[in-house]
């Protein structure tokens, strides 16, 4: 089930709508880095605006430079942490689009689902944000302690958020919060085992950024499996 539902959403990645909410992801997150960068650099030129005079140096006049590039490092470290999760979490703002491409190939024929205002998706997408960078800098702590076991650490944790957060967002279109948070704790290994299928394309650079668009296909295909038996 898991496997055939996987294989289904990568028969489907040339899909149109799949390609336009990937690119909207993409350029809104280089859109949020590049607004950071700007942001970080009008502060600095405010903080930087008079000269400091530093007692035994004199006037230090090449501090607004040397932050300057210091935050350009901040930010280009800043996207290799953070591009993944963000665009993430930016594409899920667009992921209902995704599931709908999925149920009109797959699955006709089924009703229309209430229409989710912005401001519900906004706050699911912020919410996830929220608990995934939070976990990912908490098990940065665990890599360090279990060195070892980094790897393991790692499928096991962000296989569980993906498989969540997809598996959520699937059902919930269809039966409602809640209904869905109960038919997830009803199959919780199942989802937490194609979450972690999920997880694995996480560590390749650049076939990382499709992980939203597929993990929304696949569990899209998930729930209509476990939800019919």
């Amino acid at each position: 089930m898991i496997f055939a539902s996987f294989l289904k959403a990568i028969a489907q990645l040339p899909d149109q709508r799949f390609r336009s909410v990937l690119w909207r992801g993409i350029g809104l997150t280089i859109a949020l880095l590049v607004a950071i960068y700007a942001g970080l650099l009008w502060l600095i030129e405010w903080l930087t605006a008079e000269p400091i005079t530093l007692p035994g140096v004199g006037e230090v006049t090449w501090l607004g430079d040397l932050l300057g590039w210091g935050s350009l490092g901040l930010v280009i470290v800043m996207s290799i942490f953070l591009m993944v999760p963000v665009a993430s979490a930016i594409t899920s703002l667009f992921l209902d689009e995704v599931a709908q491409a999925v149920e009109d190939k797959h699955f006709p024929g089924l009703p229309d689902i209430p229409h989710v205002s912005f401001w519900d998706g906004l706050r699911d997408t912020v919410n996830f944000l929220g608990v995934l960078v939070a976990a990912n800098i908490f098990a940065f702590i665990l890599y360090a302690i279990f060195p070892f076991a980094a790897i393991f650490i790692f499928y096991a944790l962000n296989g569980y958020l993906l498989g969540r957060e997809y598996f959520q967002l699937a059902a919930m279109r269809r039966i409602g919060r809640a209904a869905a948070k109960n038919l997830r704790k009803q199959h919780s290994a199942k989802i937490w085992l194609a979450g972690c299928l999920m997880a694995v394309p996480l560590t390749f650079p650049l076939i990382n950024l499709i992980i939203p668009i597929l993990g929304a296909a696949t569990f899209t295909h998930l729930y209509h499996a476990v939800s019919r038996g």
